[in-house]
């Protein structure tokens, strides 16, 4: 008989304990502790081939050391390219993580129909059948595509043996067990173990693998935090389910930047990619309505036209109402105190609601000045002209302060077809030969002055 011994794991951070405590000495998290009982006994992993020759590597000075590109290929998805920084590595891993019915089966599944090369796409959570619906439903072909529902590695690695496939694809790494370990699936030293199994084979045979991951309720992908440092590449599929649009960001890149961005729209036949996020995220509308602005936004380093939207009214009830979506509330306070202190609107007895439309959340500060816009039109309900757009951000002081990459943002806005840009006059524009009109304030109120005159 194999021997048997209990440990004790904690299911937020994947610590080992000698005994069960009620407080994790890693992460400091409370009744995370867990027991799961570990059978030492040798079954079939994953073994290199007999004829493959192991490197032995040696210490090398920084200037002896030959750069050898990465050998890529395209996904034939251009989103998904970018945000990886130009394909698919071979021997890469690359962990997606999302919500669940967010769309990640669905992306990958495309991934898989799309490619020319074959691939082995693994399913633990649905049938040959279910997948085959929803195939059929993307419309993809693929004639190298193969389907297989199983959850244990040592089954899998026995048909990758015989199919040779050139990705993987495993949906998803919380369904997968092991023999060499007596612990259900899902918990902490399985996805260890069973990761550890993968990422060797992905290495040793220079064969991409591509994971989904489940996210527990704190957002965070499920499993032991090792197991986002073991992978390559770690993706998060963001959206809010009562949008159709779908955003994809790199987290952790090891071949290339974490700072590009993938937009999708979720459709009855699968996820289109967007080349154009500027027009579903600004509405169309045949009347010029108070209370909106056109913001110039950096995501990563893609430049997005975003429309936001204000309404001030007198507050009915005692305390005025702040009620943001997609937008930090705190710094909507924060620019309503500069409001009424430095440029004397009266804001303070009226209820203010903000929103950023197209279901997205946006961090940049150089939305600051669309925001005082939108509030302020809304505030003296005049329409602003829609071919104006905004880029800066509002300091404490009231004054308008400068942004990061306004030669980029300008452009994009002249792309577009946007006639007048504002922004700080503090700003390094690099470029002289803008065809679009520049407008540079240095405070809210000559911004104002200027929209409202």
């Amino acid at each position: 008989m194999a021997k048997t011994k209990t440990t004790f794991f904690c299911q937020n951070c994947g610590a080992q304990h000698a005994q069960w405590v009620g407080q994790c000495g890693s992460c400091k998290q409370w009744n995370t502790i867990v027991e799961e009982v570990v059978q030492k006994e040798e079954k079939r992993k994953w073994k290199s081939p007999e004829n493959t020759q192991k490197r032995v590597s040696k210490p090398l000075r920084v200037e002896e050391i030959q750069l050898n590109p990465e050998e890529r290929f395209g996904t034939k998805n251009q989103e998904l390219d970018s945000v990886l920084g130009g394909g698919l590595v071979k021997g890469a891993v690359v962990l997606l993580g999302g919500e669940p019915g967010i769309g990640k089966s669905t992306l990958l599944l495309q991934i898989a129909l799309q490619i020319p090369q074959k691939v082995l796409y693994v399913s633990g959570e649905e049938s040959q059948s279910q997948i085959k619906m929803r195939a059929e439903r993307v419309e993809g072909k693929n004639p190298n595509c193969l389907i297989l529902t199983e959850t244990n590695t040592q089954q899998i690695f026995k048909s990758i043996e015989e199919v040779q496939p050139d990705v993987l694809v495993i949906d998803s790494i919380q369904t997968l067990h092991t023999n060499s370990i007596e612990a259900s699936p899902g918990s902490i030293s399985q996805i260890r173990e069973t990761s550890a199994e993968l990422i060797k084979f992905a290495k040793e045979t220079a064969t991409p693998v591509l994971l989904i991951g489940h996210i527990n309720k704190e957002g965070h992908i499920a499993g032991p935090k090792i197991l986002e440092h073991m992978v390559d590449v770690v993706l998060q599929f963001e959206g809010d389910r009562n949008h159709t649009y779908r955003i994809l960001r790199s987290q952790k890149n090891r071949f290339g930047s974490t700072a590009e961005l993938g937009i999708y729209e979720m459709l009855s036949d699968g996820l289109r990619e967007v080349s154009n996020p500027s027009e579903i995220l600004i509405s169309k509308k045949d009347a010029d309505l108070s209370g909106t602005a056109i913001a110039s936004t950096l995501e990563g380093i893609r430049p997005l036209m975003i429309e936001i939207q204000a309404l001030v009214s007198t507050a009915v009830y005692g305390t005025p109402q702040r009620t943001t979506t997609g937008y930090n509330l705190k710094r909507l306070h924060m620019i309503l105190a500069v409001l009424e202190k430095r440029a004397g609107f009266k804001l303070g007895a009226k209820d203010v609601f903000l929103n950023v439309t197209g279901g997205i959340h946006v961090d940049d500060p150089a939305i600051d000045l669309a925001v005082v816009a939108a509030i302020l039109s809304s505030n003296q309900d005049l329409a602003i002209n829609p071919d104006v757009c905004f880029a800066a951000e509002v300091g404490l002081a009231g004054e308008i302060r400068p942004v990061s990459k306004i030669d980029q943002r300008i452009t994009e806005a002249e792309k577009l077809g946007y006639k007048t840009f504002v922004t700080s006059k503090y700003n390094k524009i690099t470029s002289k030969n803008h065809s679009i009109k520049l407008i540079l304030v240095s405070k809210i109120e000559e911004a104002f002055a200027t929209l409202f005159a």
